[in-house]
Protein backbone atom coordinates (compact mmCIF):
# COMPACT_ATOMS: atom_id res chain seq x y z
CA UNK A 1 0.00 0.00 0.00
CA UNK A 2 3.01 2.47 0.87
CA UNK A 3 4.69 1.52 -2.27
CA UNK A 4 1.76 2.27 -4.26
CA UNK A 5 0.71 5.73 -2.63
CA UNK A 6 5.02 6.86 -3.31
CA UNK A 7 4.58 5.70 -6.74
CA UNK A 8 1.38 7.26 -7.66
CA UNK A 9 3.01 10.45 -5.62
CA UNK A 10 5.72 10.59 -7.93
CA UNK A 11 3.94 10.19 -10.93
CA UNK A 12 1.99 13.32 -9.97
CA UNK A 13 4.90 15.28 -9.14
CA UNK A 14 6.36 14.64 -12.89
CA UNK A 15 3.31 15.24 -14.26
CA UNK A 16 3.09 18.94 -12.31
CA UNK A 17 6.62 19.50 -13.72
CA UNK A 18 5.75 18.36 -17.03
CA UNK A 19 2.87 20.74 -16.96
CA UNK A 20 4.67 23.92 -15.78
CA UNK A 21 7.74 23.12 -17.73
CA UNK A 22 4.89 23.53 -20.70
CA UNK A 23 2.90 26.43 -19.34
CA UNK A 24 6.47 27.92 -19.19
CA UNK A 25 7.63 27.14 -22.90
CA UNK A 26 3.56 28.57 -24.22
CA UNK A 27 3.80 31.55 -22.41
CA UNK A 28 7.42 32.61 -22.34
CA UNK A 29 9.42 30.91 -25.72
CA UNK A 30 5.87 31.67 -27.80
CA UNK A 31 4.70 34.91 -26.70
CA UNK A 32 8.95 36.44 -26.16
CA UNK A 33 8.66 39.56 -28.14
CA UNK A 34 5.70 40.25 -26.58
CA UNK A 35 7.30 40.25 -23.35
CA UNK A 36 10.09 42.24 -24.47
CA UNK A 37 7.97 44.75 -25.90
CA UNK A 38 6.19 45.08 -22.72
CA UNK A 39 9.19 45.09 -20.70
CA UNK A 40 11.01 48.21 -22.71
CA UNK A 41 7.03 50.13 -22.54
CA UNK A 42 7.15 49.78 -18.75
CA UNK A 43 11.16 51.53 -18.88
CA UNK A 44 10.08 54.28 -20.99
CA UNK A 45 6.79 55.01 -19.19
CA UNK A 46 8.53 55.18 -15.88
CA UNK A 47 11.84 57.18 -17.90
CA UNK A 48 9.17 59.55 -19.08
CA UNK A 49 7.26 59.91 -15.70
CA UNK A 50 10.66 60.78 -13.80
CA UNK A 51 11.95 63.35 -16.62
CA UNK A 52 8.57 64.75 -17.40
CA UNK A 53 8.12 65.71 -13.33
CA UNK A 54 11.93 66.59 -13.27
CA UNK A 55 11.90 69.23 -16.30
CA UNK A 56 8.56 70.51 -15.31
CA UNK A 57 8.99 71.52 -11.78
CA UNK A 58 9.81 74.96 -11.95
CA UNK A 59 13.13 76.07 -10.24
CA UNK A 60 13.07 78.20 -6.97
CA UNK A 61 14.99 81.54 -8.09
CA UNK A 62 15.28 84.26 -4.87
CA UNK A 63 16.06 87.59 -5.94
CA UNK A 64 16.95 90.22 -3.39
CA UNK A 65 16.98 94.13 -4.22
CA UNK A 66 18.44 96.75 -2.55
CA UNK A 67 15.47 99.18 -2.59
CA UNK A 68 16.43 102.77 -0.86
CA UNK A 69 13.38 104.46 1.06
CA UNK A 70 13.86 108.04 -0.11
CA UNK A 71 14.17 110.74 3.07
CA UNK A 72 13.88 113.75 2.58
CA UNK A 73 16.49 115.71 4.18
CA UNK A 74 15.17 119.30 4.83
CA UNK A 75 12.82 117.61 7.39
CA UNK A 76 14.57 116.67 10.91
CA UNK A 77 14.34 113.11 12.28
CA UNK A 78 11.60 112.80 15.04
CA UNK A 79 11.65 109.28 16.86
CA UNK A 80 8.04 107.80 16.86
CA UNK A 81 8.24 106.44 20.65
CA UNK A 82 5.07 105.05 20.94
CA UNK A 83 5.89 102.27 18.26
CA UNK A 84 9.03 101.69 20.43
CA UNK A 85 7.39 100.91 23.00
CA UNK A 86 4.84 98.88 21.25
CA UNK A 87 6.97 96.83 19.90
CA UNK A 88 9.20 96.76 22.78
CA UNK A 89 12.66 97.38 22.06
CA UNK A 90 14.80 98.47 24.95
CA UNK A 91 17.44 101.32 24.43
CA UNK A 92 19.94 99.38 23.95
CA UNK A 93 18.58 97.53 21.40
CA UNK A 94 17.82 100.64 19.54
CA UNK A 95 21.43 101.49 19.59
CA UNK A 96 22.35 98.45 18.53
CA UNK A 97 19.37 98.87 15.93
CA UNK A 98 20.99 102.44 14.98
CA UNK A 99 24.55 100.97 14.41
CA UNK A 100 23.07 98.18 12.28
CA UNK A 101 21.54 100.85 10.18
CA UNK A 102 25.62 102.39 9.52
CA UNK A 103 26.36 99.17 8.33
CA UNK A 104 28.34 97.75 11.05
CA UNK A 105 29.40 94.23 12.00
CA UNK A 106 28.49 92.62 15.14
CA UNK A 107 32.38 93.34 16.39
CA UNK A 108 32.37 96.77 15.26
CA UNK A 109 28.79 97.72 17.91
CA UNK A 110 30.23 95.43 20.19
CA UNK A 111 33.36 97.30 20.47
CA UNK A 112 31.18 100.76 20.05
CA UNK A 113 29.13 99.75 23.10
CA UNK A 114 31.85 98.01 25.20
CA UNK A 115 29.67 94.91 25.20
CA UNK A 116 30.83 91.42 24.11
CA UNK A 117 29.66 90.03 20.50
CA UNK A 118 27.32 87.40 21.88
CA UNK A 119 25.41 90.26 23.48
CA UNK A 120 25.52 91.86 20.56
CA UNK A 121 24.30 88.93 18.55
CA UNK A 122 21.82 88.74 21.49
CA UNK A 123 20.25 91.98 20.36
CA UNK A 124 20.22 91.65 16.90
CA UNK A 125 18.57 88.73 17.13
CA UNK A 126 15.47 90.39 19.39
CA UNK A 127 15.58 93.70 17.05
CA UNK A 128 14.56 90.76 14.22
CA UNK A 129 11.92 89.05 15.69
CA UNK A 130 10.36 92.30 17.07
CA UNK A 131 10.63 93.93 13.79
CA UNK A 132 10.03 90.37 12.11
CA UNK A 133 12.60 90.64 9.64
CA UNK A 134 14.74 87.65 8.80
CA UNK A 135 18.17 89.59 7.56
CA UNK A 136 19.51 92.83 9.04
CA UNK A 137 18.72 94.79 6.21
CA UNK A 138 15.27 94.13 6.37
CA UNK A 139 14.88 95.21 10.00
CA UNK A 140 16.55 98.73 9.07
CA UNK A 141 14.21 99.35 6.41
CA UNK A 142 11.14 98.14 8.38
CA UNK A 143 12.99 100.81 11.50
CA UNK A 144 13.19 103.40 8.90
CA UNK A 145 9.60 103.18 7.59
CA UNK A 146 7.82 102.81 11.46
CA UNK A 147 10.48 106.14 12.03
CA UNK A 148 12.70 104.45 14.45
CA UNK A 149 15.72 105.54 12.89
CA UNK A 150 17.00 108.10 10.84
Amino acid sequence: MRKNLLIYGLLLAVLMVVLEVTKYRFLVLENRIEIYIGIIAIVFVVMGAYMGRKLTTPKEVIIEKLVAVPTTPSAPFILNETVLDKLGISKREHEVLQLMAEGMSNQEIADKTFVSVNTVKTHVSNVLLKLDAKRRTQAVIKARELSLIP
